[in-house]
């Protein structure tokens, strides 16, 4: 069959001869596999990791777990105490919610007293019922000497309610009233227990919670707020600006320097120093597309978190006195990112620094805050916040230390 010529040809090559389908042209270059072939979503990577490694972690506790964490978190109220916080506190009431923090703080009292702290010391045995059906506890325990805050103030909805908190209104002088966050992100500050006058450091502080917080206790004799990110430095100076007066913002630093160089820049300079490290950011990372640790682009990045959050802890131990406080914390399950980093952490100090760190027992926190927080009782070194369908906050882990 002879081949078309003149304007059938340039017909047939356009594809528009009638009663024909076009034909398809042949294109001049390959596409890259990259763009064709389908690309797996971060979260649904997040979960496919952690499906592997929690449910060897966790075991039988890793189904409610990812189930919570898979659901909507659970937030609490942060009173602010430089606005209308009596107001405020009548007006959370009244929705039924309640401070969790003056809930466990009545509780310890209540222990000891029943256990003579304060006063006359029973020489017999301490085991026994409690006023409330619980058991008291023995005179070594650390119930008895814990100390909470009375100035910080923490609103939550009971277990089982999913009621939410409406955005903060600013009073009359444009401070805002309360700050909306994960009430678990407050037992790292509850844990680091500053005392008045203190130095305190809050090595990766934005976006600004627990700074805000550790402001709300009324003992910062200085903070020093520091994060890596200038835009995030951003968030902190807002944050001040939304809910510190200018007189109290003066006692505060916001600095943006690498903070594993700390050490270097002002060691062995504060009481107290909080290392709320970047991590996986678990719910984060198994909910939201957009700024996934889990992304393929970021696969080296979140490989070396282990090594940085290294890094930022021996920062931090560096940076306090002797006698300092140091309390270490993540939003992830992960052992490698919790419980490894603070043993390596310590085996460094002690053998390149000769500096001795201890553990901190802070095992009465589950007690404390039992009808809050689902607390897992296999960790090692710290204490890890569970997310459940009841209590769906953290997770949260947190681990304090002391520098010899």
């Amino acid at each position: 069959m002879a081949a078309p010529s003149g304007r059938a040809a340039v017909l047939l090559r356009v594809g528009r001869v009638p009663g024909l389908s076009p034909v398809p042209r042949r294109y001049l270059y390959k596409k890259k596999w990259a763009t064709t072939a389908p690309r797996i979503p971060a979260p649904r990577l997040a979960l496919h990791h952690f499906d592997t490694t929690y449910s060897l972690q966790l075991q039988e506790l890793w189904p409610a777990v990812r189930s919570a964490m898979l659901c909507e978190q659970k937030y609490g109220a942060l009173l602010n105490n430089f606005a209308c916080a009596d107001l405020t506190a009548q007006r959370l009431e009244l929705l039924s919610a309640t401070d969790f923090v003056s809930e466990a703080a009545r509780r310890a009292r209540c222990w000891q007293e029943s256990a003579g702290v304060g006063g006359e010391r029973r020489k017999t045995s301490l085991e026994g019922s409690g006023g409330d059906g619980t058991t008291l506890p023995t005179e070594t325990s650390p119930l008895l000497r814990a100390s909470l805050s009375s100035n910080v103030k923490c609103y939550t909805f009971p277990r089982g309610d999913i009621s939410r908190f409406h955005p903060a209104r600013p009073d009359s002088l444009g401070i805002l009233s309360y700050y909306l966050m994960d009430a678990a992100s407050l037992l790292p500050v509850l844990a680091l227990n500053v005392q008045p006058d203190d130095f305190v450091l809050d090595l990766c502080a934005a976006p600004g919670g627990k700074m805000l917080a550790l402001l709300q206790t009324g003992a910062c004799g200085h903070l020093a707020a520091n994060d890596v990110s200038i835009s995030r430095t951003k968030r902190l100076y807002h944050i001040l600006n939304s809910y510190i007066p200018k007189e109290v913002r003066e006692t505060v630093s916001v600095t943006s320097h690498d903070g594993r160089d700390w050490g270097e820049l002002r060691g062995g300079t504060f009481h107290k120093v909080l290392v709320d490290v970047p991590c996986t950011t678990d719910r984060h990372s198994v909910m939201e597309e957009e700024n996934n640790i889990f992304h393929k682009m970021r696969t080296k990045e979140r490989q070396m978190l282990p090594m940085l959050q290294l890094q930022l802890l021996m920062a931090g131990i560096l940076a306090a006195k002797p006698e300092g406080e140091v309390v270490y914390s993540t939003c992830s399950l992960s052992q490698l990112q919790n419980e490894h980093v603070v043993e390596r952490a310590i085996d460094i100090a002690e053998t390149q620094f000769g500096i001795t760190v201890h553990v901190e027992d802070l095992s009465h926190f589950r007690t404390l805050f039992q009808d809050t927080f689902c607390f897992f009782s296999g960790c090692r070194l710290g204490e890890l916040v569970l997310p459940h369908l009841t209590a769906n906050f953290g997770p949260m882990y947190f681990c304090k230390l002391r520098r010899a």
